[in-house]
């Protein structure tokens, strides 16, 4: 064997070395560029998305903001849960109107009340529910100072965890500034469920002559110690927008129409807040 073919024998396995590691640095590279470029589209799916939230909640709140200009102006008071279509930005954007009596106000509402909803929503026990609501009827005989200023204050007594104030928060507000019963015209199903004992029928029924625009509508398979006609100044306004992949922005504002000396607009924003509702899935 001459020099240059020893030479050569010596360098092929060399040469086989350097393509292998060669190769593994071009898979390497691979897995890296696609895991930037996956990385790259996760990050413009996720800004496209919080894009289209942003703009459904401006929207939401303008449509919110363009049927207070319709209450303010002078139009029939609303004393009724009430639904409407409005357009803006190319889309019809569905918005209800609750008076706020439609709602269990807890510095207003009897122990009694306070009982049932705890017991029949909450899921207590009949003297768990009883202790409960007397102990908040106690609280707020302590003053104007005791009162609740928002419906998450009920977390700081004893006894109500994050379950339980899950499921009470649909049916309650602290500033309603009714008569301290539940205006069931105002009040939306789950509400008017509550109110018929659990009778789905008679929950229904009067749910859709309401919508149905029912002048003269039958209430008296409700629990008549709990409702009554009272409507004050002050509404649930909840804007639903629809979003392109399906899934919808809600934008809740809480207002009072009578507006306060120096304001500005002719109302008072009590409370706002905005959150998502998911796609439905195919067969969920």
């Amino acid at each position: 064997m001459s020099a240059l073919d020893a030479v050569g024998a010596a360098s092929r396995p060399a040469r086989g070395v350097a393509l292998i590691a060669v190769l593994w640095i071009v898979a390497a590279l691979a897995v890296l560029v696609t895991g930037v470029v996956q990385a790259q589209r996760s990050e413009l799916r996720l800004a496209g998305v919080a894009r289209a939230g942003l703009v459904g909640e401006a929207a939401g709140q303008a449509a919110i903001h363009l049927v207070l200009q319709r209450m303010a102006g002078g139009g029939a008071r609303v004393d009724r849960l009430t639904r409407t279509g409005v357009d803006y930005d190319g889309r019809t954007i569905a918005v209800e109107v609750m008076p706020m009596t439609g709602l269990v106000d807890l510095n207003q509402a009897a122990a009694p009340l306070l009982a049932a909803l705890l017991q029949r929503v909450g899921g207590l026990d009949e003297p768990q529910a009883r202790t409960l609501a007397d102990t908040l009827v106690a609280r707020r005989a302590a003053g104007a100072d005791a009162l609740l200023d928002a419906p998450e204050e009920l977390l700081s007594l004893p006894g109500v965890d994050y379950d339980l104030f899950v499921r009470l928060a649909p049916f309650v507000t602290t500033g309603s500034r009714g008569g301290g019963r539940v205006n069931a015209l105002a009040a939306p199903y789950d509400m008017l469920l509550f109110l018929a004992g659990g009778n789905a029928a008679v929950a229904q029924r009067i749910a859709d002559d309401r919508d149905a625009g029912v002048a003269a509508i039958d209430t008296t398979r409700l629990e008549g110690a709990f409702i009554d006609a009272t409507v004050s100044s002050r509404y649930r306004i909840t804007a639903r927008v629809p979003l392109p992949d399906g899934a919808q922005v809600l934008a809740v504002r809480d207002v009072d129409l009578a507006a306060a000396a120096g304001q500005a607009a002719p109302w008072q924003t009590l409370r706002a807040s905005t959150r998502w509702v998911a796609a439905a899935r195919d067969g969920g």
